[in-house]
């Protein structure tokens, strides 16, 4: 069964949100919608669902139109942001919400609502207030609800953006598992790229309402389709170059990648810049320590690059450095074929 968008555009008055959008989600596969706030990725998803009414363009589900189609008929379930839990049912009312509304047998919600809990790392909560469980707790809960009546297509809108950064990125490990392993077909919203890259087979990228690219994550990260998008995914520094058997060389020294020979242009993420190694010099102005690394802002003659660096013995602001490229953090910008770290 496949999801299949075409030429789908939504609009208020004169606005709009989403502008010809063709898409299509295979069976048991799991794709992120990525933009910024505002790309019009949450109207898309809504107008999957059934909750935005398009102003033209087709949404079908295995080859048949859903226009007309209700939301609730659709067989679709869908997290949001908040969860939306009922605060007053415990956890297994909570999770069995769906299977009480199909009339499945009480032994049989039971089990599910069990085998559920299990899946998402919350077994033996079942007699629990939802009131009483964490942000995380409670997203897993709302999953495991969804989940329940075995939908054709879950949509997730921005459902881990509440929590904190450190958890958010446990969940979005435990929500790339527990999809798989109930074989979900999925279409995740996100503006978070390492949330997408995490959890998605395929990432759909949203600019401005339109999809400016669809790719593996590897795909849209090291060959991102323009400037604008590089820069979305997290390149701070573009540069010119030319490739020449299998070396590319750059103001900022040269790099194995596996491009064409002839000029290239090279999206550096901060990652792709290391301290300590290589021939060119530049001058520290600043510095921001992460939670695993520092962050250095870095003059380079007239040219301003960030760059990282361990966080012992972080070279402090005013020191000289030594600075080279490593291909793990470089995009290739209109070049054909994927780079390849050597």
């Amino acid at each position: 069964m496949v999801l299949r968008l075409s030429g789908v555009t939504v609009r208020y008055r004169d606005f709009t949100a989403v502008a010809d959008a063709d898409l299509e989600v295979a069976d048991g596969e799991v794709l992120a919608l990525l933009g910024p706030s505002g790309s019009g990725k949450s109207t898309l998803l809504r107008a999957v669902a059934g909750l935005e009414p398009l102003s033209g363009g087709v949404v079908e589900w295995d080859g048949v139109d859903l226009a007309g189609i209700a939301v609730h008929r659709r067989g679709f379930g869908l997290v949001f942001q908040d969860g939306q839990l009922f605060p007053h049912r415990d956890v297994a009312g909570n999770v069995a919400f769906g299977l009480r509304m199909a009339r499945v047998p009480a032994a049989r919600r039971a089990d599910r609502v069990a085998e559920l809990l299990r899946m998402v790392g919350l077994a033996g909560y079942q007699r629990r207030k939802v009131t009483e469980l964490s942000g995380g707790e409670q997203q897993r809960v709302a999953l495991a609800r969804a989940l329940a009546p075995k939908p054709k297509l879950l949509l997730l809108d921005e459902p881990l953006s509440a929590l904190d950064r450190a958890l958010r990125d446990q969940l979005a490990v435990d929500l790339a598992e527990v999809l798989r392993t109930a074989g979900t077909t999925a279409l995740l919203v996100t503006h978070d790229q390492d949330e997408a890259f995490t959890v998605a087979d395929r990432v759909a990228v949203l600019r401005a309402g339109r999809i400016t690219q669809v790719g593996t994550p590897d795909e849209v990260y090291r060959w991102p389709a323009d400037d604008q998008t590089a820069e979305f995914l997290g390149v701070t520094t573009i540069l010119d170059a030319v490739a020449s058997d299998g070396v590319v060389k750059t103001d900022l020294g040269p790099v194995e990648l596996a491009v064409p020979d002839g000029p290239a242009r090279l999206g550096l993420h901060p990652s792709a810049v290391r301290v300590g190694a290589g021939s060119v010099r530049g001058r520290v102005t600043a510095r921001v320590h992460r939670r695993d690394h520092v962050r250095l802002t870095i003059e380079v003659g007239d040219r301003v690059v960030a760059a990282v660096a361990p966080t012992l013995g972080a070279p402090e602001p005013g020191d000289e450095v030594r600075l080279g490229l490593d291909a793990d953090g470089i995009a290739v910008l209109h070049s054909r074929g994927n780079p390849t770290a050597h």
